[in-house]
């Protein structure tokens, strides 16, 4: 077809991230680092995220997830890092933080952080339990 060869069907389906966030590139809040853990609130899944029917002559809703709102619903019943769920849904990391900040803003999902990484011990603690090591 003349005017397509741009178009590569190994490639899959094209869609520009933007075209996914609305054309917002950042989330304002500062809470998504990649290793943050994402979960679903308690009580809430794909189901609870769902449009309702409308009512005739009711003001449409102000905002309706997406399919990958509702996918990112799905995958953190168990939580899961940033970097993960960008892994899966195969989107840029970027992207994947709006869409967290979607959920978040409404309250479907917590964010956690991961444990801090234990300090280790003093030189001189570890200096007496290798003595106490020889001693043996």
């Amino acid at each position: 077809m003349p005017g397509s060869a741009w178009f590569d069907d190994d490639a899959g389906p094209v869609v520009r991230p933007y075209a996914l966030t609305g054309g917002r590139t950042t989330y304002d809040a500062d809470v998504f680092d990649m290793v943050a853990l994402i979960v679903t609130r308690d009580g809430e899944d794909t189901e609870a995220a769902e449009v309702r029917p409308v009512p005739p002559g009711a003001p449409p809703p102000i905002w309706s997830p997406d399919p990958e709102h509702e996918m990112i619903l799905g995958f953190c019943r168990t939580p899961l890092s940033v970097v993960e769920i960008a892994s899966e849904l195969e989107l840029p990391l970027g992207v994947v933080r709006v869409l967290l900040g979607d959920l978040l803003d409404r309250s479907l999902i917590e964010v956690r952080r991961p444990a801090p990484v234990a300090r280790f011990p003093g030189e001189r603690v570890l200096k007496e339990v290798i003595d106490g090591i020889r001693a043996l």
